[in-house]
């Protein structure tokens, strides 16, 4: 059950990764570097982490996914503009 709910507020780093890159579109492209390594430590980190702490692991992917989102949209030219 704890496992079901953690997966549904995964969901939820997509609305608020799309919130963050219109809020911070001016500085979005500047950001990319910090995007790529932001996700990619945190993905890996809470790949690792999902053996001994559950917690921790779903926080580190949802800031993954948020980033994500983020570093994706910094590349989309009519977003950005």
């Amino acid at each position: 059950m704890e496992l079901l709910i953690a997966m549904s507020v995964l969901i939820l780093a997509l609305p608020l990764g799309y919130l963050l890159a219109w809020l911070c579109k001016d500085e979005i492209v500047q950001g990319r570097k910090w995007f790529k390594i932001i996700s990619l430590l945190s993905f890996v980190f809470g790949v690792i982490l999902i053996f001994y702490n559950l917690t921790a692991s779903f926080t580190l992917l949802f800031i993954s996914i948020s980033t994500l989102v983020s570093l994706v949209k910094s590349f989309d030219k009519k977003f950005v503009k």
